[in-house]
Protein backbone atom coordinates (compact mmCIF):
# COMPACT_ATOMS: atom_id res chain seq x y z
CA UNK A 1 0.00 0.00 0.00
CA UNK A 2 1.29 3.70 -0.90
CA UNK A 3 1.66 5.90 1.80
CA UNK A 4 2.50 9.60 2.25
CA UNK A 5 3.88 10.63 4.97
CA UNK A 6 3.85 15.16 5.44
CA UNK A 7 6.27 16.63 7.99
CA UNK A 8 5.60 19.94 9.24
CA UNK A 9 9.00 20.93 10.18
CA UNK A 10 10.20 23.11 13.08
CA UNK A 11 13.04 24.46 14.81
CA UNK A 12 12.79 22.28 17.95
CA UNK A 13 10.94 19.39 16.43
CA UNK A 14 8.97 18.21 14.01
CA UNK A 15 5.67 16.39 13.42
CA UNK A 16 5.04 13.66 10.44
CA UNK A 17 1.68 12.04 9.62
CA UNK A 18 1.37 9.21 7.54
CA UNK A 19 -1.99 8.88 5.11
CA UNK A 20 -2.71 6.15 2.45
CA UNK A 21 -4.31 7.04 -0.90
CA UNK A 22 -7.88 7.64 0.36
CA UNK A 23 -6.11 10.49 2.58
CA UNK A 24 -6.98 8.47 5.90
CA UNK A 25 -4.76 9.19 8.54
CA UNK A 26 -2.35 5.66 9.47
CA UNK A 27 0.04 7.11 12.40
CA UNK A 28 1.59 10.14 13.45
CA UNK A 29 4.80 11.14 15.53
CA UNK A 30 6.20 14.22 17.27
CA UNK A 31 10.12 13.98 17.21
CA UNK A 32 12.75 16.54 18.84
CA UNK A 33 15.18 17.63 16.28
CA UNK A 34 18.69 16.56 16.89
CA UNK A 35 21.37 14.31 15.67
CA UNK A 36 18.60 11.22 15.77
CA UNK A 37 15.87 13.61 14.29
CA UNK A 38 16.10 10.72 11.04
CA UNK A 39 17.08 7.36 12.27
CA UNK A 40 13.65 8.10 14.57
CA UNK A 41 11.75 9.35 11.70
CA UNK A 42 12.31 6.36 9.55
CA UNK A 43 12.35 3.53 12.77
CA UNK A 44 8.72 4.96 12.97
CA UNK A 45 8.30 4.52 9.44
CA UNK A 46 9.69 0.77 8.67
CA UNK A 47 6.12 -0.86 8.60
CA UNK A 48 5.62 1.60 5.27
CA UNK A 49 7.38 -0.33 3.11
CA UNK A 50 5.88 1.87 -0.39
CA UNK A 51 6.38 5.71 1.53
CA UNK A 52 6.82 8.94 -0.07
CA UNK A 53 7.71 11.89 2.56
CA UNK A 54 6.60 15.38 1.67
CA UNK A 55 8.67 18.02 3.82
CA UNK A 56 7.17 21.61 3.63
CA UNK A 57 9.84 24.06 2.52
CA UNK A 58 12.25 21.57 1.56
CA UNK A 59 14.67 24.87 0.80
CA UNK A 60 13.93 26.88 4.02
CA UNK A 61 13.03 25.60 7.65
CA UNK A 62 13.07 21.96 6.49
CA UNK A 63 16.03 22.04 4.47
CA UNK A 64 18.46 20.22 6.83
CA UNK A 65 15.60 16.97 7.04
CA UNK A 66 15.28 17.00 3.88
CA UNK A 67 18.61 16.80 3.03
CA UNK A 68 19.01 13.71 5.33
CA UNK A 69 16.25 11.81 4.35
CA UNK A 70 17.55 11.83 0.30
CA UNK A 71 20.82 11.08 1.87
CA UNK A 72 19.08 8.19 3.64
CA UNK A 73 17.82 6.65 0.15
CA UNK A 74 13.89 7.81 0.49
CA UNK A 75 12.12 9.30 -1.97
CA UNK A 76 11.47 13.20 -0.38
CA UNK A 77 8.95 15.83 -2.22
CA UNK A 78 9.17 19.65 -1.65
CA UNK A 79 5.86 20.93 -0.59
CA UNK A 80 5.27 24.89 -1.31
CA UNK A 81 3.70 26.24 1.99
CA UNK A 82 1.00 27.98 -0.08
CA UNK A 83 0.29 24.24 -1.02
CA UNK A 84 -0.32 22.90 2.24
CA UNK A 85 -2.05 26.13 3.50
CA UNK A 86 -4.99 25.76 0.90
CA UNK A 87 -5.26 22.05 1.82
CA UNK A 88 -6.06 22.78 5.32
CA UNK A 89 -8.26 25.50 4.84
CA UNK A 90 -10.59 24.03 2.47
CA UNK A 91 -10.47 21.01 4.15
CA UNK A 92 -14.02 20.08 6.24
CA UNK A 93 -13.76 18.88 9.68
CA UNK A 94 -9.40 19.51 10.29
CA UNK A 95 -9.07 23.40 9.23
CA UNK A 96 -7.97 23.82 12.56
CA UNK A 97 -4.24 25.32 12.79
CA UNK A 98 -1.92 22.83 14.14
CA UNK A 99 0.74 20.62 13.82
CA UNK A 100 -0.90 17.19 13.14
CA UNK A 101 -3.15 19.06 10.75
CA UNK A 102 -0.67 20.66 9.10
CA UNK A 103 1.69 17.68 8.92
CA UNK A 104 -1.89 15.91 6.91
CA UNK A 105 -2.29 18.95 4.54
CA UNK A 106 1.29 18.74 3.74
CA UNK A 107 0.94 14.87 2.70
CA UNK A 108 -2.13 15.37 1.16
CA UNK A 109 -0.79 18.07 -0.79
CA UNK A 110 1.47 15.44 -1.87
CA UNK A 111 -0.18 13.33 -2.61
CA UNK A 112 -2.71 14.65 -4.92
CA UNK A 113 -0.49 17.02 -6.80
CA UNK A 114 1.84 15.84 -10.10
CA UNK A 115 4.10 18.79 -10.20
CA UNK A 116 6.00 18.98 -7.30
CA UNK A 117 9.86 18.91 -7.44
CA UNK A 118 11.36 15.91 -6.17
CA UNK A 119 14.49 16.65 -3.53
CA UNK A 120 17.72 16.63 -4.71
CA UNK A 121 21.25 15.97 -3.01
CA UNK A 122 22.57 19.40 -3.10
CA UNK A 123 24.52 20.08 -6.57
CA UNK A 124 26.82 23.38 -7.96
CA UNK A 125 23.41 25.24 -8.06
CA UNK A 126 23.04 25.18 -4.34
CA UNK A 127 26.73 25.74 -3.96
CA UNK A 128 26.52 28.55 -6.16
CA UNK A 129 23.09 30.35 -4.65
CA UNK A 130 24.99 30.30 -1.09
CA UNK A 131 27.70 32.06 -2.34
CA UNK A 132 26.05 34.35 -4.31
CA UNK A 133 23.75 35.28 -1.12
CA UNK A 134 27.16 35.85 0.81
CA UNK A 135 28.47 37.94 -2.22
CA UNK A 136 25.22 39.70 -1.64
CA UNK A 137 25.32 40.59 1.81
CA UNK A 138 28.65 41.17 1.67
CA UNK A 139 27.50 44.12 -0.69
CA UNK A 140 24.87 44.84 1.58
CA UNK A 141 27.01 45.35 4.49
CA UNK A 142 29.41 47.42 2.52
CA UNK A 143 27.07 49.73 1.01
CA UNK A 144 25.76 50.53 4.70
CA UNK A 145 29.04 51.13 6.43
CA UNK A 146 29.67 53.67 3.20
CA UNK A 147 25.94 55.21 4.36
CA UNK A 148 26.98 55.75 7.73
CA UNK A 149 30.60 57.38 7.63
CA UNK A 150 28.69 59.61 4.86
CA UNK A 151 26.23 60.79 7.16
CA UNK A 152 29.18 61.17 9.60
CA UNK A 153 31.73 62.97 7.57
CA UNK A 154 28.79 65.74 6.77
CA UNK A 155 29.26 66.41 10.51
CA UNK A 156 32.95 66.75 10.67
CA UNK A 157 33.23 68.30 6.83
CA UNK A 158 31.67 70.63 5.18
CA UNK A 159 29.86 69.11 2.35
CA UNK A 160 31.05 65.57 3.43
CA UNK A 161 32.68 63.64 1.47
CA UNK A 162 32.08 65.17 -1.89
CA UNK A 163 32.48 62.17 -3.68
CA UNK A 164 31.85 58.33 -3.81
CA UNK A 165 33.47 56.61 -1.69
CA UNK A 166 35.42 54.04 -3.85
CA UNK A 167 39.17 54.61 -1.92
CA UNK A 168 39.62 53.99 1.65
CA UNK A 169 43.14 55.70 1.32
CA UNK A 170 41.45 58.98 -0.08
CA UNK A 171 38.51 58.63 2.93
CA UNK A 172 41.19 58.21 5.63
CA UNK A 173 42.88 61.69 4.13
CA UNK A 174 39.95 63.64 4.84
CA UNK A 175 39.47 61.90 8.30
CA UNK A 176 43.07 63.08 9.06
CA UNK A 177 42.45 66.84 7.80
CA UNK A 178 39.71 67.17 10.33
CA UNK A 179 40.71 68.75 13.62
CA UNK A 180 38.99 68.15 16.23
CA UNK A 181 38.19 70.61 18.70
CA UNK A 182 36.04 68.86 21.68
CA UNK A 183 35.50 65.28 22.61
CA UNK A 184 32.56 65.19 20.33
CA UNK A 185 34.67 65.44 17.61
CA UNK A 186 37.23 63.34 18.64
CA UNK A 187 34.85 60.80 18.69
CA UNK A 188 33.51 61.28 15.73
CA UNK A 189 36.73 60.99 14.21
CA UNK A 190 37.52 57.68 15.55
CA UNK A 191 34.46 55.81 14.73
CA UNK A 192 35.43 57.31 11.32
CA UNK A 193 38.25 55.72 11.09
CA UNK A 194 36.36 52.65 12.01
CA UNK A 195 34.63 52.78 9.04
CA UNK A 196 36.73 53.17 7.10
CA UNK A 197 38.34 50.08 8.14
CA UNK A 198 35.23 48.00 8.14
CA UNK A 199 34.94 48.93 4.47
CA UNK A 200 38.47 48.29 3.48
CA UNK A 201 37.79 44.84 5.02
CA UNK A 202 34.65 44.79 2.89
CA UNK A 203 36.56 45.46 0.01
CA UNK A 204 38.78 42.60 0.49
CA UNK A 205 36.06 40.05 1.27
CA UNK A 206 34.60 40.91 -1.49
CA UNK A 207 37.24 39.99 -4.01
CA UNK A 208 37.88 36.88 -2.43
CA UNK A 209 34.09 35.88 -2.28
CA UNK A 210 34.15 37.01 -6.43
CA UNK A 211 37.43 34.85 -6.88
CA UNK A 212 35.56 31.94 -4.94
CA UNK A 213 32.53 32.55 -7.23
CA UNK A 214 34.72 32.55 -10.57
CA UNK A 215 36.45 28.81 -9.44
CA UNK A 216 32.77 27.38 -8.34
CA UNK A 217 31.27 28.53 -12.04
CA UNK A 218 34.70 27.09 -13.80
CA UNK A 219 34.00 24.09 -11.87
CA UNK A 220 30.33 23.61 -12.95
CA UNK A 221 31.50 24.30 -17.03
CA UNK A 222 28.50 26.86 -17.73
CA UNK A 223 28.35 28.00 -21.02
CA UNK A 224 26.16 31.56 -19.22
CA UNK A 225 29.27 33.65 -19.18
CA UNK A 226 29.19 33.40 -23.18
CA UNK A 227 26.09 35.76 -22.75
CA UNK A 228 27.51 39.20 -23.88
CA UNK A 229 26.62 41.23 -20.18
CA UNK A 230 26.82 38.37 -17.93
CA UNK A 231 29.43 38.00 -15.52
CA UNK A 232 30.65 36.02 -12.70
CA UNK A 233 28.53 36.96 -9.99
CA UNK A 234 25.46 37.46 -12.36
CA UNK A 235 25.95 34.08 -13.58
CA UNK A 236 26.03 32.69 -10.09
CA UNK A 237 22.84 34.16 -8.99
CA UNK A 238 21.01 32.78 -12.18
CA UNK A 239 22.53 29.17 -11.66
CA UNK A 240 21.94 29.19 -7.69
CA UNK A 241 18.79 30.86 -8.19
CA UNK A 242 17.24 28.91 -11.11
CA UNK A 243 18.28 25.42 -9.50
CA UNK A 244 17.14 22.45 -11.11
CA UNK A 245 15.93 23.43 -14.88
CA UNK A 246 13.84 20.36 -15.61
CA UNK A 247 11.73 21.62 -13.35
CA UNK A 248 10.80 24.43 -15.86
CA UNK A 249 8.30 22.39 -18.59
CA UNK A 250 8.87 25.35 -21.62
CA UNK A 251 10.98 28.42 -21.54
CA UNK A 252 7.76 30.49 -21.16
CA UNK A 253 7.49 28.60 -17.60
CA UNK A 254 10.74 29.70 -17.01
CA UNK A 255 9.86 33.43 -18.20
CA UNK A 256 6.87 33.44 -15.72
CA UNK A 257 9.12 32.20 -12.78
CA UNK A 258 11.56 34.90 -13.42
CA UNK A 259 8.92 37.71 -13.74
CA UNK A 260 9.87 39.03 -17.06
CA UNK A 261 6.58 37.66 -18.64
CA UNK A 262 3.76 40.07 -18.12
CA UNK A 263 0.69 38.52 -16.54
CA UNK A 264 -2.84 39.11 -17.91
CA UNK A 265 -5.17 41.23 -16.48
CA UNK A 266 -8.19 40.72 -18.97
CA UNK A 267 -11.60 41.67 -17.82
CA UNK A 268 -14.69 40.99 -20.26
CA UNK A 269 -13.67 41.38 -23.85
CA UNK A 270 -11.07 43.74 -22.81
CA UNK A 271 -7.76 42.13 -23.21
CA UNK A 272 -4.65 43.42 -21.60
CA UNK A 273 -1.72 42.45 -20.05
CA UNK A 274 0.21 44.10 -17.07
CA UNK A 275 4.22 44.17 -15.52
CA UNK A 276 4.57 41.00 -13.58
CA UNK A 277 5.53 42.55 -9.84
CA UNK A 278 6.26 38.77 -8.68
CA UNK A 279 8.31 35.73 -9.46
CA UNK A 280 11.78 35.74 -8.28
CA UNK A 281 13.22 38.98 -7.78
CA UNK A 282 16.82 37.93 -7.44
CA UNK A 283 17.01 35.70 -11.51
CA UNK A 284 14.83 39.19 -12.77
CA UNK A 285 17.57 41.36 -11.39
CA UNK A 286 20.36 39.50 -12.46
CA UNK A 287 18.50 39.49 -16.20
CA UNK A 288 17.96 43.13 -16.16
CA UNK A 289 21.80 43.97 -15.27
CA UNK A 290 22.42 41.72 -18.24
CA UNK A 291 19.64 43.69 -20.43
CA UNK A 292 21.21 46.91 -19.34
CA UNK A 293 24.62 46.02 -20.47
CA UNK A 294 23.94 45.15 -23.89
CA UNK A 295 21.80 48.37 -24.20
CA UNK A 296 25.08 50.49 -23.24
CA UNK A 297 26.80 48.86 -26.32
CA UNK A 298 26.68 47.52 -29.92
CA UNK A 299 25.05 44.26 -29.33
CA UNK A 300 21.95 42.65 -30.32
CA UNK A 301 20.34 43.32 -27.91
CA UNK A 302 20.95 47.34 -28.44
CA UNK A 303 19.32 46.33 -31.86
CA UNK A 304 16.67 44.79 -30.61
CA UNK A 305 15.79 47.62 -27.83
CA UNK A 306 15.90 49.86 -31.04
CA UNK A 307 13.76 48.20 -32.85
CA UNK A 308 11.23 48.19 -30.44
CA UNK A 309 11.45 51.64 -29.83
CA UNK A 310 10.69 52.50 -33.41
CA UNK A 311 7.83 50.56 -33.23
CA UNK A 312 6.18 52.94 -30.54
CA UNK A 313 7.30 51.59 -27.49
CA UNK A 314 8.31 53.34 -24.49
CA UNK A 315 11.85 53.03 -23.30
CA UNK A 316 10.33 51.14 -20.05
CA UNK A 317 8.37 48.67 -22.53
CA UNK A 318 11.17 48.14 -25.05
CA UNK A 319 13.61 47.12 -22.03
CA UNK A 320 10.77 44.63 -20.97
CA UNK A 321 10.58 43.03 -24.10
CA UNK A 322 14.39 42.90 -24.37
CA UNK A 323 14.83 40.93 -21.25
CA UNK A 324 12.13 38.39 -22.25
CA UNK A 325 13.68 37.52 -25.02
CA UNK A 326 17.06 37.48 -22.46
CA UNK A 327 15.38 34.86 -20.60
CA UNK A 328 14.69 32.82 -23.53
CA UNK A 329 17.84 32.92 -24.13
CA UNK A 330 19.33 32.02 -20.47
CA UNK A 331 16.72 28.94 -20.43
CA UNK A 332 18.21 27.68 -23.25
CA UNK A 333 21.91 28.03 -22.07
CA UNK A 334 20.71 26.37 -18.66
CA UNK A 335 19.29 23.40 -20.72
CA UNK A 336 22.33 23.26 -22.70
CA UNK A 337 24.32 22.81 -19.87
CA UNK A 338 21.80 20.47 -18.00
CA UNK A 339 22.30 18.18 -21.01
CA UNK A 340 25.89 18.58 -21.58
CA UNK A 341 26.36 17.26 -17.93
CA UNK A 342 23.95 14.43 -18.31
Amino acid sequence: MATTIGIDPHKGSHTAVAIDSNENVLDEIRVRSCSTQTVRLREWADRFEERTWAVESAHGLGYLLAQQLVAAGENVIDVPPVRASRVRVLGSGRSQKNDPNDARSIAIAALRADDLAAVRVDDHSRVLKLLSKRHRDLGRLKNKACCRLHALLLEMVPGGAGFRIASVTRVNATIDSFEPVDAMGRQRQEIAYELAADIGRYDELLDASKHRISTALAASATSLTTIYGVGPITAAVIIGQSGNIERFKSKDHYASYNATAPVEASSGPKVRHRLNQRGNRQLNWAIHVIAITQLRHDTVGRVYYDRKVAEGKTSKEAVRALKRQLSDVVYRHLVADARQQN
